[in-house]
C-alpha cells in the first residue's frame, strides 16, 4: 500500500498530525464500501492483506500532490490545534489501493520515499478517540516510517475489532462513526514496558532498523 503525504514547505504539518492522518487514511480505505466483497477494490486489498502488509510512504507537494488525487484511494486531513506554532499547516495523507511495488503509476513512482521528516512539534490534539496508538519511546524513526507504523497499528486494530468480541465490534462501530480518529502518543518507557495494548507491530527491519523491532501498538 502506497501512502502519499503532503509536504508543504511554507506551512509544514506536525509529525504527530501526519501519523494520525496516515492511520485514519489506511483504515478509511480498508473500511470503504469499495473494499467490501463485490466492490472494485476488494480483490486487490484481499490479496495484499493475505500477505505481508507492507506500506511505503512518499511525499508530494504542489501539482504532484494534486496529480495523485486522481488515483484510487482515500485522502484524510488532520488539523493542528489552535495553539500550534505559527505557520503550522494541516497534515494530509492519501492511501492508495494496494498494488505490486513495480510498476507503479507514474504519478506515484516519481515521488520521493527516503528522508521524509516533519517537525516533531507538540503532542496530539486528539481527545476522546476510540483508538490510541503508542509509538515505542526507544525507537528513532523518520516521519515517513512512523506514519507507516501507525498505519500498521490502525489496520491491526481494525482487523481485531472486526473479528473480536461483541464489545470489540461495538467499539468498531463507534470508531467508524467517529471517522476513525486516533490519538498517537509516545508513552514513557515504564508505560511501554507495562505492555498495555491489544495489538502490536513488529517491523521486520528492512529499513531504518537493524533487525526486527517493536515500533507501535494500539489499544481501545
Amino acid at each position: 500500500m502506497q501512502l502519499v503525504l503532503l509536504r508543504d514547505k511554507r506551512f509544514p504539518a506536525r509529525e504527530v498530525d501526519a501519523c494520525e492522518a496516515a492511520a485514519r487514511a489506511v483504515v478509511s480505505l480498508l473500511d470503504d464500501p469499495r473494499t467490501a466483497p463485490g466492490g472494485p477494490w476488494h480483490d486487490a486489498v484481499q490479496q495484499w492483506s493475505d500477505k505481508r502488509i507492507r506500506k511505503i510512504v512518499r511525499r508530494a507537494s504542489g501539482k504532484r500532490w494534486d496529480d495523485v488525487q486522481a488515483l484510487d484511494g482515500v485522502t484524510v486531513s488532520q488539523y493542528p490545534p489552535a495553539d500550534a506554532a505559527p505557520g503550522t499547516g494541516p497534515a494530509m495523507v492519501r492511501a492508495f489501493v494496494p498494488a505490486p511495488v513495480h510498476p507503479q503509476p507514474k504519478q506515484i513512482d516519481k515521488l520521493q520515499v527516503a528522508g521524509t521528516n516533519l517537525p516533531a512539534d507538540g503532542q496530539s490534539a486528539t481527545s476522546d478517540s476510540v483508538v490510541t496508538i503508542e509509538i515505542n519511546p526507544r525507537t528513532n524513526m523518520t516521519t515517513g516510517k512512523a506514519c507507516a507504523q501507525c498505519g500498521h497499528a490502525a489496520q491491526l486494530a481494525h482487523e481485531a475489532m472486526s473479528t473480536g468480541t461483541d464489545d470489540d465490534r461495538r467499539a468498531l462501530e463507534n470508531w467508524r462513526r467517529d471517522g476513525f480518529r486516533v490519538r498517537v502518543v509516545t508513552p514513557t518507557v515504564a508505560h511501554w514496558d507495562a505492555d498495555i495494548a491489544r495489538v502490536r507491530v513488529v517491523d521486520a527491519g528492512f529499513t531504518e532498523f537493524d533487525g526486527p523491532t517493536a515500533t507501535t501498538r494500539a489499544r481501545w
